[in-house]
C-alpha cells in the first residue's frame, strides 16, 4: 500500500482555483479509496496502480479547459501496512504530551463532507 499526498491547481485561471480542485475531489471521493483533505493538498490511501490512476483522471478532469496544470505529488510505500492515513498520525500523537490539531480533530460540526 502506498499513501499519495499531492496537489493539482491550474495555472492562470485567477486567485481562487476551488472549482478546480473540487473537480479532483469529486473524483478522488468517487475512487472508494481513503483519502483526506488538507488545506494544501489530499492524501489518498491504496494500491499504487489505484492511487496513480486517480492522479491521472484528476490531471485529465483538469486540463479539459486549463491549458496548464502545476501538481506537485509525495509517495510513502510501507510493505505489508494498510490503514496508515490514522495509524501514522495516532502513533505520534501516542508520544506528545499536549494536546495537538489533526486534520479529523479539529473540523467543525457544521464541515461539509467532500
Amino acid at each position: 500500500m502506498v499513501l499519495l499526498e499531492f496537489s493539482m491547481s491550474p495555472l492562470n485561471k485567477g486567485d481562487s482555483v476551488s472549482e478546480y480542485v473540487a473537480r479532483s475531489l469529486k473524483i478522488i471521493a468517487a475512487s472508494g479509496l481513503d483519502y483526506r483533505l488538507h488545506a494544501m493538498g489530499t492524501i489518498i490511501e491504496g494500491e499504487i496502480e489505484q492511487v496513480l490512476a486517480v492522479l491521472q483522471k484528476c490531471l485529465e478532469a483538469m486540463a479539459k479547459d486549463c491549458d496548464r496544470v502545476t501538481c506537485t505529488a509525495k509517495l510513502d510505500y510501507r510493505k505489508g501496512y494498510q490503514g496508515r492515513l490514522e495509524s501514522k498520525v495516532s502513533s505520534v500523537l501516542t508520544k506528545v504530551d499536549v494536546p495537538l490539531k489533526t486534520i479529523d480533530s479539529d473540523a467543525g460540526p457544521d464541515q461539509k463532507a467532500p
